[in-house]
C-alpha cells in the first residue's frame, strides 16, 4: 500500500479493467511525488506513455476517475450521522501553455487568461475531517461567448454556470441514507434564491453565507438591516485561519440569530417557475473590536440556514460549520500548489481535464491524511503507511539499526514525516501544514523504496 493510497473501486465507466489498473497505479504513483511532473513521478518510460494513452482516451471521462473513488466517500458519509458537503469553485490558469487548445477564457477580457473550472463539494466530517469528493464538475467556457455576461438574465437557467451549485448539491447527496443528514455549506457566489427555493430532503439542510444583505424580505425590509438588529443570541470564539490578506487569531465574536422568510425575486430565469418565499434562519456573527488586531478587517458572517436554531448552542454549532469551509480552500490550494496542476503539459483541453481529475484525487488524499492525524492523533499509523514505510521512517528519525516493534501513533508518524519536509516541530510551531507534509512524504518514498531494497533478501518484519 503507497502513503495515504486512495480507495479506488471498480466502476463501468471506465468501460475496462485495465483502465481501473492503470489509474490505480497513476494515482499511488502521484501521491507518492505529489509535486512531481508525470515524468519524474512515473518509474519507467513505459509507465509514462501508459499515462499519457490514458489521458487521451476518450472512453474515459472526468466524471468516471471520481467516481471510482465516490464509494470509499460514500462509505465513509454513511457512518456519520451528520456531514458537511462544502462546496467552492476554482480556475485552473493554463496560459502559459498556449499550444494547448480546447481550453477556454478563465478571467476577464483584459486579462485574456486561458484554462478551465473546477467546481467541488469535499465531504467532511463535523469534526473537520474530509472524507472524500462527494461531487465535482470541469468546464471550460466557450471562447465565442466571451463577453457576453451581460446577456446572462436571457439565458436559460439550465445553461447558467450557477445552477451548477443545485446539480453538485443533489449529485453529493446522491445514494446517501436518509438517517444522515447532510449540511451544504458554501460561501456568498452560492447566494442563490434558486438554491433555497430547491426542493430537497428533510435530511438535507444549506448554510450559504449571503452576498446580497439588501435582498428584500417578505415584509419589504433588508435582510442585512433586519440580522444586524436581531436580538444578541450569546458570545462565542472561532478560529481564524491565517491568509494572504490576515494573520490567524482566535476571534471573540457576538451572535445575532431571528427567523426571516426571503422574497422572490422580481424577475425569473427562462426555464424556471414562479418561486414561491422561502423561511430560513439568519445567523449575524461579528467579531467583537477588543479581539481585531490593529490593521485588520473585522470577521462578520452573514449565513442563512434551514437547520433548526432553537437555541444559542444550535447557532453556535451553525457558525462552526461554516468555519470549517477552510477545508475546501486548502484542497484547491493543495490542487494547485502540491500537485502542479496547472503545470500540465498536454496537447488537448479534454486529456488536461482528465489528468486534472487523476490530480484531484490525489489532493483530497493528501489533506485527508493532514487533518486525520489531527482528528485522530491516538490511531495506528498503518490506517495510511504500511509496515515498510513506518519501518524506514522509523530507522531515519532515530538513526536505530532497527525499527521498533510496534508503529507508532498516527500523530508522531505525520509528525516524523513532516520533519523530513522541514517542520521543525518547535513548541510554538502547532500541527505540520500540508506543503511540509508533502514534502517530507517525497522523501519517505525514497527512504522506503531503498529500505525494501536493502531487505528484499530478507521479509520484513510485521508487526505483532
Amino acid at each position: 500500500m503507497a502513503v495515504a493510497a486512495p480507495v479506488l473501486t471498480y466502476t463501468s465507466l471506465l468501460g475496462d479493467r485495465r483502465r481501473f489498473s492503470r489509474l490505480q497505479r497513476l494515482v499511488s504513483a502521484l501521491v507518492q511525488h505529489s509535486e512531481a511532473s508525470l515524468a519524474q513521478a512515473l518509474a519507467s518510460l513505459a509507465a509514462l506513455k501508459g499515462a499519457y494513452r490514458f489521458f487521451a482516451n476518450r472512453a474515459v471521462t472526468p466524471d468516471a476517475i471520481l467516481q471510482t473513488a465516490r464509494p470509499d466517500c460514500l462509505a465513509k458519509m454513511a457512518a456519520a450521522p451528520r456531514v458537511l458537503l462544502i462546496q467552492d469553485t476554482t480556475d485552473l490558469n493554463f496560459t502559459a501553455h498556449p499550444a494547448t487548445t480546447g481550453l477556454g477564457p478563465t478571467g476577464t477580457r483584459r486579462q485574456r487568461t486561458q484554462g478551465l473550472f473546477v467546481h467541488s463539494c469535499l465531504a467532511a466530517s463535523t469534526a473537520g475531517v474530509p472524507l472524500g469528493l462527494a461531487a465535482q464538475v470541469l468546464w471550460c467556457r466557450d471562447p465565442a461567448q466571451a463577453g457576453s455576461a451581460q446577456q446572462r438574465k436571457q439565458r436559460d437557467w439550465g445553461d447558467k454556470e450557477s445552477h451548477r451549485w443545485l446539480t453538485v448539491e443533489a449529485a453529493s447527496r446522491a445514494g446517501l441514507p436518509a438517517a444522515v443528514e447532510s449540511v451544504t455549506v458554501a460561501d456568498a457566489e452560492a447566494d442563490l434564491f434558486a438554491l433555497f427555493a430547491a426542493p430537497r430532503p428533510p435530511q438535507a439542510h444549506l448554510l450559504i453565507r449571503v452576498a446580497q444583505p439588501q435582498r428584500c424580505l417578505v415584509d419589504g425590509q433588508a435582510l442585512g438591516k433586519v440580522a444586524a438588529q436581531a436580538p444578541v443570541w450569546g458570545h462565542y470564539t472561532v478560529s481564524v485561519q491565517a491568509s494572504a490578506k490576515r494573520q490567524a487569531r482566535t476571534a471573540a465574536c457576538t451572535l445575532r440569530v431571528t427567523p426571516v422568510t426571503l422574497q422572490p425575486p422580481r424577475t425569473q430565469p427562462p426555464g424556471r417557475p414562479w418561486q414561491a418565499p422561502v423561511a430560513l434562519m439568519a445567523l449575524w456573527a461579528e467579531e467583537e473590536a477588543a479581539s481585531v488586531p490593529e490593521g485588520e478587517t473585522p470577521l462578520q458572517w452573514l449565513l442563512l440556514t434551514t437547520l433548526p436554531a432553537a437555541s444559542f448552542v444550535d447557532a453556535a454549532t451553525c457558525v462552526g460549520y461554516y468555519s470549517q469551509r477552510w477545508l475546501i480552500e486548502q484542497y484547491h490550494f493543495l490542487l494547485k500548489t502540491g500537485c502542479q496542476a496547472e503545470r500540465l503539459q498536454l496537447r488537448q483541453g479534454e486529456r488536461v481535464e482528465r489528468a486534472v481529475a487523476t490530480l484531484c484525487l490525489v489532493a483530497v488524499r493528501l489533506l485527508w491524511l493532514t487533518y486525520l492525524a489531527r482528528a485522530q492523533p491516538d490511531a495506528p499509523c498503518t490506517v495510511a503507511f504500511d509496515t515498510a514505510e513506518w519501518q524506514a521512517l522509523c530507522v531515519a528519525r532515530s538513526g536505530a539499526a532497527t525499527p521498533p516493534a510496534q508503529p507508532p501513533p498516527l500523530r508522531e508518524a505525520v509528525r516524523l514525516v513532516a520533519q523530513l519536509g522541514g517542520f521543525l516541530g518547535r513548541r510554538g510551531d502547532g500541527e505540520p501544514g500540508p506543503l511540509t507534509l508533502w514534502r517530507g512524504l517525497q522523501r519517505l518514498a525514497d527512504l522506503t523504496h531503498m529500505w525494501r531494497v536493502l531487505h528484499a533478501a530478507a521479509p520484513v518484519i510485521e508487526s505483532g
